[in-house]
Formats: structure tokens, C-alpha cells, sequence
């Protein structure tokens, strides 16, 4: 009986540890596949994290990357309007044109607005150049990046002279003095000088995009987030259907302004630049150090400023470039290219407003 009963617990324990090795057999699979499971998500999520991070940093490059060109290069000259008499949308560098029909307004302001900017914007009003400040300030009110945080930097010899203009929300006026000018050449020669020594003293703090622009203007429509970018020009609106070698560029080779008559793209009007601080700011600093060189040599380049943006402009390609729309003259008439003026220069008699002829 007792032998029986031996034989009978060697059965069951034989039993049990099959069924131990079999349980363990089946977790250990488990485990297996639990593991190879988390690895291949791992391995997956890995990879796209490592893809995606690659696009950020490509699209980073893109984005904040110089588009500079070589000197000397030969190309053809870019056309704003096609054969067709349809706007041409794109530069043949790939940064947008901005025209009428090129954007959705609601949407491209709704994208900005989300990221908290600040947009700077620097003027200047010396001597009797003072009286354009009423109608520059309060239509940039109706028009100029509304919704948006602005700040205007204002640069004059007469803060007295300064009109009472109510702003609205998150938008203020900061102004600064400076010393009068008995020449307007020099007035113009040394804006981007104190554009320079704005951003590096202030605006690399406070802002995220500076725009510079000419106080004898008036805003006539809608000037939102789609003029922004990373380094913004515009096309000059008297030059914009001009063949190159009549562009009114610096011509002499003795000045730091020069570029040959082979060369140009667009004619770009000295009335407004903006961009990105950082990038605004090289802009500025490159070019007020082309003018201490010429000014060294007793040269006074065509344009002042404008002849040495327009160097700047050739060989440090604008990642985004502003139609005519975005700046007119008062005495031109409509044309079929431009629907609508946003901006636009007024018409004035310069020897009532400007100290010397």
C-alpha cells in the first residue's frame, strides 16, 4: 500500500512539473513577444522621431538661412509682370512675390497671432517732416498689422511737434530724439546707423520683427502678416516693368554701393525694409558701414541708403518680396497689375519740406 502510494506521488509530481515547465514555457513567449513588441514601437517611434527632427532642422535651415548670391553672376533679369500680363507670384530664388489673391488674410494673420509677436516699426520725422506724422500714424492704426503688438519708434528733432494719435490695444509709441540736419541727404544716410543702434540697444529684447519705414507715406489698405519674413524688401513702384540697366543703382565702381549693368533683379525701394531683428539688423550694420567707407572716400552714393540697400538686396536675396502694392506714389495712376495700394508715398512739394534742394 505504502509502495502504492509512492508511485502515485512520483505521478503527480511528475505531473506538476510539466505543467510548471509549460506554464513557464508559455510566459517566458510572452515576455518574448511583450519585448519584441515594445522594441519594434520603440524602434518605430525612434525613427520618427528622428525623421521629424531632421525636417525641424532642415525646415530651421531653410528658414533662417542666407539666400546669398555670388557676385558676378550672369542670369536673366526677373520679371515682376509675365508676357501674359499676369503678376509673376515667385522670385527665381523661390521667395514669395506678395500680391492681391496670393494669401488668405484671416488665415495668415491667425497663424502669426497665435506665436505673441512684436512688430517693430522705426520712422523718422526731422525738420518739417513732421507734419506727415498725423496721417501716417492714424491710418496705420485702420491698416498696419492690426490685431497685432506694435511698437513705432519714432526718430525726430522736434518731439513738441509730435501729434496726439490714439492707439489702440498693445500698440505704443516710443519716441526718440536726435539732432537736427541741415542737409536731407544726411538725414537719409544716417537712418540706418540708428537703425542699427536701436536694435542692438533695445529691439534685440523687444521685439520679434522690425519693419523701417518712411514717414511721407499714408496707409491705404491692408498691411497684415503677410509681409513677414525672414528679410523683406519691396519692389520700387517706378522701376517694377524697368529693364535693369536703366535702374537708377550706383554705377561708379569707386563707390561701396556699385553694381554693374549686367547685374540686378528688382529695382527695391529704400521706403521700407523689414524682417527679422537678427536679420535686419546685418542688413542695417552692412549697410552703414558701405556708407562710412564711401563717406571716407567723399563719396555720396546716388540714393544714399536706398543705392546701398539695393547692393545689399543683390547678393543677400530678401526671403520674401512686397509688390508695388505695398508701395505707391500718390501721383501714379492705377495700373492693371496693382488691385489694390496699401501704402502709398504722398504728394508734397519737397522744396517746402526738404531743409536744402
Amino acid at each position: 500500500m505504502a509502495s502504492d502510494l509512492s508511485v502515485c506521488h512520483l505521478g503527480l509530481l511528475h505531473i506538476l512539473m510539466k505543467v510548471n515547465f509549460y506554464l513557464f514555457f508559455l510566459a517566458l513567449t510572452g515576455f518574448s513577444l511583450t519585448g519584441l513588441i515594445f522594441l519594434g514601437y520603440s524602434s518605430t517611434s525612434l525613427r520618427y522621431k528622428e525623421k521629424r527632427f531632421c525636417l525641424n532642422l532642415t525646415k530651421e535651415h531653410q528658414e533662417n538661412s542666407n539666400l546669398q548670391s555670388p557676385q558676378g553672376l550672369s542670369y536673366k533679369q526677373p520679371s515682376v509682370v509675365g508676357p501674359d500680363g499676369k503678376v509673376v507670384p515667385v522670385t527665381p530664388w523661390l521667395s514669395p512675390i506678395v500680391w492681391e489673391g496670393t494669401f488668405d488674410p484671416l488665415l495668415i494673420d491667425s497663424i502669426y497671432r497665435q506665436q505673441n509677436i512684436t512688430i517693430a516699426t522705426t520712422v523718422f520725422a526731422l525738420g518739417k517732416y513732421t507734419q506727415f506724422l498725423k496721417d501716417f500714424l492714424e491710418s496705420a492704426e485702420q491698416n498696419y498689422f492690426v490685431g497685432f503688438r506694435v511698437h513705432y519708434y519714432l526718430f525726430t528733432d522736434q518731439p513738441e511737434q509730435v501729434p496726439e494719435v490714439k492707439l489702440g490695444e498693445e500698440r505704443q509709441l516710443t519716441v526718440l530724439k536726435v539732432p537736427s540736419s541741415n542737409r536731407w541727404q544726411e538725414i537719409t544716410l544716417r537712418r540706418m546707423e540708428k537703425l542699427e543702434k536701436l536694435i542692438e540697444s533695445r529691439l534685440v529684447n523687444e521685439a520679434d520683427y522690425v519693419f523701417s519705414l518712411d514717414v511721407d507715406t499714408k496707409f491705404y489698405g491692408r498691411w497684415g502678416a503677410e509681409s513677414l519674413g525672414r528679410l523683406i524688401g519691396v519692389i520700387h513702384p517706378g522701376y517694377y516693368q524697368t529693364a535693369r540697366e536703366q535702374f537708377p543703382y550706383e554705377r561708379r565702381p569707386e563707390s561701396q554701393a556699385f553694381i554693374p549693368y549686367a547685374e540686378g533683379d528688382y529695382y527695391y525701394g529704400g521706403a521700407v525694409i523689414g524682417g527679422l531683428v537678427k536679420d535686419v539688423y546685418e542688413a542695417a550694420k552692412t549697410c552703414r558701414e558701405q556708407l562710412d567707407i564711401d563717406a571716407a572716400k567723399s563719396i555720396e552714393a546716388a540714393w544714399q541708403e536706398e543705392s546701398h540697400l539695393n547692393k545689399y538686396f543683390l547678393y543677400n536675396k530678401p526671403s520674401k518680396v512686397l509688390s508695388p502694392e505695398y508701395l505707391w506714389q500718390d501721383f501714379k495712376p492705377h495700373t492693371n497689375e496693382v488691385k489694390i495700394i496699401r501704402f502709398s508715398q504722398v504728394i508734397k512739394n519737397y522744396a517746402a519740406v526738404r531743409p536744402n534742394p
